[in-house]
């Protein structure tokens, strides 16, 4: 089996960004360790969302386009998040506004028509992950028009913020790593001849889902924590992010 370029690039940034987001979240906050593996995770995040919509526009798949360009302003957005400081925003914050919202739009148009028709799914993908994820688009778009109209974030809103999108960025590379492209995993490691050698416990579909919602189960402790107890209370991000990464 022959991969392209482009998609080489893509697989081994998407591969890169679950091992150095994973490795963010097992070192200790603030670490130059854990300080490196988010930039890195950073890095090939980027750079896995950014060939993921390349090649949905070069072999004509719309759905993916949408999901290549969420997982760049995910990424991006929580990096920005972290890079500046208390209540700064800049007038990109408008632009990048229109991605979460118009990808939240239309992802609820076609699930909607799915629904309307009787289908349950759209091109192998289920009518309540098309909704799901509108639905966290429009949640992303909202928050960005309260961020804006309040003039930035500070403090544990700021954390919150950048949280969350890296959380979710990192879910949307399990996805598409353990279930994109039909059973990726077991794909490669048998193109380079190694599938053979591992155990067939390796390639199990309820394994491949408990990795895939792992970033949300750890999201979810993660907001809670923050948001509803006082472990970050009075605390704020520095500029850069490396002080208060929440993943210990």
């Amino acid at each position: 089996m022959s991969y392209s370029p482009a998609l080489i690039v893509h697989i081994c940034g998407g591969s890169l960004g679950l091992l150095s987001g994973s490795a963010a979240m097992a070192f200790r906050k603030g670490s130059p360790r854990h300080v490196l593996a988010g930039k890195v995770f950073v890095a090939s995040m980027l750079t896995m969302g950014a060939f993921a919509a390349y090649l949905a526009i070069v072999r004509n798949q719309p759905n993916n386009i949408g999901g290549g360009i969420l997982t760049v302003y995910l990424i991006g957005t929580a990096w920005l998040t972290a890079r500046r400081r208390d209540g700064e925003t800049s007038r990109l914050d408008w632009v990048l506004l229109l991605i979460p919202l118009a990808n939240g739009i239309l992802s609820w148009m076609t699930g909607v028509k799915v629904v309307r028709s009787g289908a349950s799914s759209q091109n192998g993908v289920p009518v309540g992950m098309i909704l799901f994820m509108g639905s966290v688009c429009l949640l992303a778009a909202a928050g960005d028009v309260r961020m804006l109209v309040r003039g930035g974030v500070a403090g544990v809103k700021r954390i919150s913020r950048h949280l969350w999108r890296m959380c979710f960025g990192l879910f949307i590379a399990a996805g598409s790593f353990f279930f994109g492209g039909s059973n990726r995993p077991l794909r490669l490691l048998s193109t380079v001849g190694l599938g053979k050698y591992l155990s067939p416990a390796l390639f199990n579909t309820t394994l491949y889902l408990v990795l895939t919602i792992l970033p949300l189960i750890l999201l979810i402790f993660w907001l809670v924590r923050v948001r509803f107890t006082n472990a970050y209370n009075g605390k704020s991000m520095p500029r850069g992010g490396e002080g208060h990464s929440l993943i210990t």
